[in-house]
């Protein structure tokens, strides 16, 4: 085998020990810690959907305007509802027969454990009698209690399996309207502990074989990974199950993607510091004190900056990115426990076999396969240094100007949201189509009971509200209803007369307010809607002693996609001036961290003029949501800045024996390999979040998988070597090394 010199490292042979004592034998009572831990905690990964939460209020906080509603509404209900319709279609019309199925499915439906009974409305039919539709509301909260969205999902399929049993075979059946695009929205989410996660395994182990060449080492990375997974599964089950954190679907599919490629990251750094060490110590565990030394600030600093980075998002007015960054820290803390404890001491034991058919031989020098091409692009680097950062910048701001033009982040309908077509998103077309678009699920206003007649005179008049007798009417009293119909037998007729309720059906005011529904003329979740209500704000908010506040489903994606973009313009800059106080002190310079973040900064600007032209035009998505940008900022820059993290701390160690020059190409040769094995690993992972049908993560997946490759191969490899290079000693300023020899 072809050797080449070593980077570092004493001489072979040298009696040189590392030094042993607690901090060893720590590492080695944690790791056992660790082991059984994170075995147990597997049991815990499947239980996460049992507590997940999907609807708008776990990602509004109490201040949005639709959550004030919301509350304030709920001392009218005894049960809260999600608005929901099961749609009866035939192209050639609805049979006779077809209607009176319908009326018994209504029945049915009504009686399905888990929809509010009360609630099921008459049945309409459109008016060219080819479709039907009977509003079928699901139970989201009672007696104080949130329905979980595993029960709400079954409630669902429970309701449509009554419907097809009640009518022809051949007659289309599909769920509409909000209760039934959250529910698909749910049923989303069902592959998370087994396809997705079984994907994410096969494509790190097809990277790990590639990487390694071994048929064996593979298995301790991604065991340890898993252990990783448990473990922050167990942490994050027992913190949402007491309240204390939200764990979302999103947030559930972002951790599993996360711990396995950040930890394989961890993961390929310390074997490669490892591999170089066993070329120098003739016992392994000698070799392996070594690695986790030189290896641990780099992990170290890697894990904090992604943890800080992700705790950012506690600055979040949105509860789902609150929740996110908690969720997430959670699994890097556990990942990074993991790998700096179960793995170093799994690997030491085994010794060097599992490294077969390349195992390390004592000779004082390391593979020229390993570093021979990098090498090769370190010399070209040097030699080039200027044309070299030039062109990769003008490469990145190609790259941002192709497609930037074409992202648009104004948001996606309930509808828009899926990369496949959902039975519900059928249904909710074949209702825009045939029924009122706006019904089912109107805009809710709160107002004093002194201010109903002028706030509902205001509404009618409001462009986007439905006009028409019984469009915009104080909330009816369920139990009052009730008892009406009781009155009268127990028949509801199935055309009833148009216009509100009596005045003795409404709702008594409590504490001098009452509610009052908006019916929309558009689709509950549509930009015209959303539109709507902020007319309807503006509107009602300036009708004097009505104190009105506008709530309903409408309103709560408004005040989403509001938080979204207030969001993203608080914490890019809050994540910013962290990272630069954790390299600054890392690296103890203060011009480095500050070209470090700028290329990142350039990268993530490029990648998003790339996720724009892809969206618009390979992909041919509606659109991306606001927090898209936010999403992919954190993760792309708080992972990013890991691989420079990784260069830098090596080019400072070189740089300390060698130079700033040639410490930067030492450094660059030494850790291409590994880097940018590390690199498309975390790519590979991120990139299987596409296989949920969700546009949002496969937007994410996409922008961070090809922005961490292009991280890990223009910036890393060539644009901060090469800047670096060029600029020599100052880099290292205000610290001595900028006074040093370069």
């Amino acid at each position: 085998m072809t050797r080449v010199e070593s980077m570092s490292g004493p001489p072979a042979g040298d009696d040189t020990r590392p030094r042993r004592g607690w901090p060893v034998f720590t590492v080695v009572a944690i790791a056992i810690v660790a082991f059984f831990l994170g075995g147990l905690g597997g049991s815990f990964q499947g239980k996460l959907a049992e507590i997940q939460k999907n609807d708008n209020a776990s990602y509004l906080p109490a201040s949005a305007e639709s959550t004030v509603v919301a509350n304030e509404t709920a001392k009218f209900l005894k049960v809260e509802t999600i608005p929901g319709a099961v749609v009866f279609h035939r192209d050639g019309g609805l049979t006779d027969a077809d209607k009176a199925a319908i009326d018994r499915a209504r029945v049915s439906m009504a009686s399905v454990e888990g929809v509010d009974a009360d609630g099921v409305t008459p049945t309409q039919i459109s008016t060219d009698g080819t479709t039907a539709s009977v509003f079928v509301p699901l139970i989201a909260k009672q007696d104080g209690t949130t329905v979980q969205g595993t029960d709400l999902a079954a409630a669902e399929q429970d309701v449509l399996a009554a419907a097809q049993t009640s009518v022809a075979s051949d007659l289309e059946v599909l769920p509409a309207g909000p209760g039934g695009l959250l529910v698909a929205f749910i049923d989303a989410f069902e592959g998370l502990d087994s396809t997705l996660l079984g994907v994410a395994l096969l494509v790190v182990i097809l990277i790990l074989l590639v990487v390694y060449r071994s048929p064996i080492l593979w298995f301790f990375p991604l065991f340890s990974a898993l252990l990783a997974l448990g473990l922050s599964s167990m942490v994050i089950y027992v913190l949402a199950d007491h309240g204390i954190l939200t764990l979302t679907g999103q947030s559930q599919g972002i951790l599993f993607v996360l711990v396995i490629g950040a930890g394989t990251d961890y993961a390929l750094l310390l074997i490669s510091r490892y591999r170089e060490e066993l070329h120098f110590h003739d016992n392994r565990f000698d070799a392996m004190i070594k690695a986790w030394k030189e290896s641990a600030p780099a992990i170290t600093a890697s894990a904090i900056t992604v943890i800080i980075g992700l705790l950012c998002l506690g600055f979040s007015q949105l509860n789902s990115n609150k929740s996110l960054g908690p969720v997430a820290a959670i699994g890097i803390a556990c990942t990074y426990l993991v790998m700096m404890t179960f793995l170093p001491v799994a690997l030491s034991a085994v010794g060097r076999w599992v490294f077969w058919p390349r195992k390390p031989k004592v000779d004082g020098a390391t593979d020229l396969a390993t570093h021979g091409m990098w090498g090769r692009i370190a010399e070209f680097v040097g030699r080039r240094d200027r044309p070299a950062w030039i062109g990769a910048t003008v490469l990145l701001a190609v790259l941002f100007a192709v497609g930037i033009g074409s992202l648009q982040t104004s948001g996606l309908t309930a509808s828009e949201n899926f990369t496949n077509e959902p039975d519900a998103v059928d249904g909710q077309a074949l209702y825009d189509a045939n029924f009122d678009q706006g019904a089912g699920a109107p805009a809710v206003v709160a107002t004093s009971a002194s201010g109903v007649d002028a706030v509902i005179a205001a509404a009618s008049g409001v462009e986007g509200v439905r006009q028409g007798p019984g469009s915009v009417c104080v909330q009816v009293d369920i139990e009052k209803a009730k008892a009406l119909l009781q009155s009268f037998g127990g028949n509801v007729p199935q055309q009833l007369p148009p216009g509100c309720a009596p005045t003795t059906l409404n709702v008594a005011p409590i504490d001098g307010r009452t509610v009052i529904n908006v019916a929309l003329a558009d689709s509950y979740d549509s930009p015209e809607a959303l539109q709507t209500v902020e007319r309807l704000r503006d509107t009602l908010h300036a009708v004097p002693g009505a104190d009105a506040l506008v709530g309903g489903s409408s309103a709560a994606t408004l005040d989403v996609q509001t938080a979204s973009v207030h969001d993203r313009n608080l914490i890019i800059p809050i994540v910013l001036v962290v990272i630069f106080i954790v390299l600054a002190i890392l690296l103890r310079a203060l011009l480095t961290p500050l070209i470090l973040i700028a290329t990142v900064v350039l990268s993530f600007a490029a990648t998003l003029g790339v996720c724009g032209f892809f969206f618009t035009h390979v992909f041919h998505f509606a659109g991306a949501d606001q927090s898209f940008p936010l999403f992919a900022f954190v993760f792309l820059v708080a992972l990013g800045i890991d691989y420079n993290i990784f260069l830098m701390t090596r080019v400072r160690e070189e740089t300390q024996e060698h130079g700033t020059r040639s410490g930067v190409l030492r450094g660059l040769a030494v850790t291409g390999g590994v880097i940018t094995s590390a690199g498309v690993v975390l790519a590979g992972t991120f990139a299987v979040l596409g296989v949920l049908p969700l546009v949002f993560l496969a937007e994410v997946g996409f922008a961070v998988a090809f922005g961490v490759l292009l991280d890990t191969i223009v910036v890393r490899s060539v644009l901060v070597p090469a800047l670096s290079h060029d600029i020599g000693k100052p880099i290292w300023w205000p610290s001595a090394l900028a006074r040093a020899k370069d």
